[in-house]
This record gives structure tokens, C-alpha cells and sequence, in this order.
């Protein structure tokens, strides 16, 4: 086994290339302002009438259908995911002289790696999230969860839940869970900001620039933070992955663990602070599902599915064809980028009944595919859903009244993929 020569990310978009005998479509864009505001009353249209298209606005391929989108995550082999690290659209000149350097050169490892490599290093990343990890982890994050809302009660005005909670929580553990010490965690959550906009959003020169800037430390940190831990391990995931290494390096090269450990904090932080907005999101408006969940926290697992099917944190996802093909009765050349619609087969009305109305008691909720399907399947979902559970146990048991702010708007980072408020006010009752 050798390194790929892939880059974690591409810098250039691909050459245009659209199927032929597909459905045009010149007006759908995920980062048009109605579609930011609310994709589902788009999607639903889409779903049913035009399941799949080229968007000429996008330069993507789209797909809408649960059945369509499954079938394209079987098919890895054909439909490649070398691509769902690379920004959408091309890096201005600044923010790639900065990725340039000569000493940032992460690889392709996980989501971006494509077989035979991806079995060959997930094996030891899925070791990482063992039970035992897990079981290792939760303290950590019930307390942190306890000190978060304690911070949040000594307010005597309304709080902003994302700066408060929703991004410091699923930030230290990912750092905990790598080995990272809690001392640089306000430095490291800086350098990670914002990642999302870079990736998978559309941000002006100066903005790509100040976060490929903070990409670079970042990962000259994790760089030197493996190095440390060559000779002083501890019971960390940084260290599990090293002894790996050691043991064969021919199954797991250093620079695989280095770029390992780079992009997890990334896919471990910023979409599971989405994901416990959306949370509150859906549960707090209506007040006697709020109360329901007070009164019988064993509700709490399924309506947290449910959320994940109604108002997902991750609503597409991306793949690349790597050879030409036929699909759907098009013809789809080599190097077609494919937009897939997560959100829109989630609220398929052949497959959940009365998909628009948010039912914490839906009894095929967790039949969503929020965090993908097949090979690629979120390594981090089951941490996910352990944050997500622990954190709604402690909010309903530590303030019962929570509310949202009345008469707020909610603000969406203009991305193709990730979606969560950039503010969330809360409010509880103090008497």
C-alpha cells in the first residue's frame, strides 16, 4: 500500500459535464434565498414533479428520490465520493497560495477516499468509536452539558444557545475524544469555524483567504500534536490510530493518521452544533411536545430520529462519476458532479406519512438517511447521537421551561450541504 497522491482537497472545480437525455432545469440552486430560508417547500415540488435534472445554475446533476439516491451510494464504484471535500466552487488566488505551502499536504482518508483504501482505513477508524469509547466519553459530556447550562442559568436575560452551548459541546468532545488538551480548545475552535462556508459554501476572497489561513494552523497543529503523542500516549483515539500504525505501516501510513486526525474535528463539530439547533428548532415550538419529553424522557431517542428526518443538519451530499454510465435513461459522462437531495427523500410522502408534520412518536423515523447509506455511512454517528440524547436529557431535565425567544428570525449559512440556524435566543422562566 502507498499514500494517495490525492490532495484531502481539490482546490479547482472539475470540467463542466452534464448528461445527456436529462431534464434541464435553469432556475434550482441550493444557495437561492428561499431555498436557504425553507428547502422543503422546494424540494417537495422537485421530489414530486422533476426527481431528477441538471441544475445549469449548479453545474451538478440532481437527484431526489430515496430509491435513486440509495441506488447512487450503493454504486461506489461508479459514482465516486473523491469529490465531497473539495469546494464547491473554485478557490480564489489568495486562499490557494495559503493551502500552497509547502508543508500542508493532508490525503484523501475517509469520506474522500474511495475503495480499496477506504475499507483499509475505516477499519481503524470504526475501532475508535467502539463501545467502549462511547461508554468512556459520556460522563465527559454530561458534565460538560451540567457546566454548559449552569453558565446559561446565570443569565438574567435571554441567551444565544449556539454560542453558549450548541458550538462549545460537540467542539471539546471531539477534541477530548482525538486527545487534544482542554487548554487550547478556544484557539482550536477558532481555527475550525467556519470550515462548512469554505467547503461546501461560496465565500468572497478575504473570507477564503481567513479560513484557508486558519485551515493551515490548524493542521500544522494536528501535525504536531501526533507527533507528541509518538512517544507519549495516552488512551485517546490519536493514540489507538498511532499504535496501529506502528504495528503495520504498511496498512496505515503516518500521514493517514495526521490527516485522519485533521479532518475529524471538522465532521465532529460544526454539522452536530447544527444538529442540537434544528433540535430545539423543532421540539420548542410546540409546547406539549416540548412537555411531552419533560414528563418521559424514554420519548427522547425517537423524537431526536425524528428531527434528524425532519430537519436534518447535513440535506445533500455530493458524488462524482469516475467513468461514463447510464442511469434513469441518461447517458452520464465521466467527471458529472451529482448533487444528492438528502432532505428531499427524507420527506418522501411514499415513505413517511404526512412528511411536513414533525411527529416525535412517527414510527419509521430513524428509516431517514441523514447520515448516509453504504460504505460512506457517518463514522461519527453514533457519537452524534450519543451528544444529541445527553444534551436534550439535561436541557429538559435542567430547565423544563425553555422557550424560543418570540419573533425571531433565523439567519442560514449560505452552503449546498450543512443547514442550522447562525442564531438561536432562548428564554425560560426565572421565577
Amino acid at each position: 500500500m502507498t499514500d494517495s497522491k490525492r490532495a484531502y482537497h481539490e482546490l479547482s472545480a472539475p470540467a463542466d459535464a452534464k448528461p445527456t437525455g436529462c431534464p434541464m432545469n435553469t432556475e434550482f440552486t441550493p444557495f437561492d434565498s428561499a431555498y436557504l430560508a425553507n428547502p422543503y417547500n422546494i424540494l417537495r415540488n422537485l421530489n414530486r414533479e422533476q426527481p431528477y435534472f441538471y441544475a445549469e445554475k449548479l453545474g451538478y446533476l440532481v437527484v431526489t428520490r430515496m430509491d435513486d439516491v440509495i441506488e447512487i451510494f450503493k454504486e461506489h464504484d461508479i459514482f465516486s465520493s473523491e469529490n465531497v471535500q473539495d469546494p464547491v466552487f473554485p478557490i480564489a488566488t489568495e486562499a490557494a497560495e495559503v493551502l500552497g505551502s509547502e508543508d500542508f499536504n493532508p490525503v484523501a482518508v475517509m469520506s474522500n477516499r474511495q475503495p480499496p483504501d477506504h475499507a483499509r482505513i475505516r477499519k481503524y477508524t470504526r475501532e475508535g468509536f467502539s463501545g467502549r469509547r462511547m461508554k468512556q466519553l459520556e460522563p465527559y459530556i454530561r458534565q460538560r452539558c451540567n457546566d454548559l447550562i449552569d453558565d446559561m442559568l446565570k443569565s438574567a436575560e435571554p441567551v444565544e444557545f449556539i454560542s453558549s452551548f450548541g458550538h462549545p459541546l460537540p467542539g471539546q468532545i471531539i477534541f477530548r475524544f482525538i486527545g487534544f488538551p482542554e487548554h487550547d480548545d478556544e484557539q482550536l475552535m477558532r481555527w475550525t469555524n467556519n470550515r462548512l462556508a469554505f467547503t461546501w459554501g461560496r465565500p468572497d476572497s478575504a473570507e477564503q483567504t481567513e479560513i484557508a489561513n486558519k485551515m493551515l494552523r490548524y493542521w500544522r497543529y494536528c501535525r504536531e500534536f501526533v507527533a507528541s503523542r509518538v512517544d507519549s500516549k495516552a488512551d485517546d483515539f490519536t493514540s489507538e490510530l498511532l499504535i496501529a500504525h506502528e504495528n503495520d505501516a504498511g496498512e496505515l501510513s503516518y500521514r493517514e493518521v495526521e490527516s485522519i486526525i485533521y479532518g475529524l474535528s471538522f465532521a465532529g463539530h460544526e454539522i452536530v452544533s447544527n444538529y442540537l439547533s434544528n433540535m430545539l428548532l423543532c421540539l420548542l415550538p410546540e409546547r406539549d411536545v416540548w412537555e411531552s419529553l419533560v414528563a418521559d424522557k424514554t420519548l427522547i431517542p425517537n423524537a431526536l430520529e425524528e428531527v434528524l428526518r425532519f430537519e436534518s443538519p447535513q440535506t445533500s451530499w455530493r458524488r462524482i462519476t469516475s467513468q461514463e454510465c447510464e442511469f434513469k435513461g441518461m447517458t452520464i459522462p465521466a467527471g458529472t458532479q451529482i448533487f444528492l437531495s438528502l432532505g428531499a427523500a427524507n420527506h418522501e410522502p411514499e415513505l413517511f406519512e404526512n412528511p411536513e408534520s414533525f411527529d416525535i412518536h412517527r414510527k419509521n423515523a430513524r428509516k431517514h438517511i441523514s447520515f448516509g447509506h453504504g460504505i460512506h455511512f457517518c463514522l461519527g454517528a453514533r457519537l452524534a447521537r450519543l451528544e444529541a440524547q445527553i444534551a436534550l436529557e439535561s436541557l429538559v431535565e435542567r430547565i423544563p421551561s425553555l422557550s424560543l425567544v418570540p419573533d425571531q428570525t433565523f439567519e442560514y449559512s449560505a452552503n449546498m450541504t450543512f443547514r442550522g440556524p447562525q442564531k438561536l435566543m432562548l428564554d425560560w422562566d426565572r421565577s
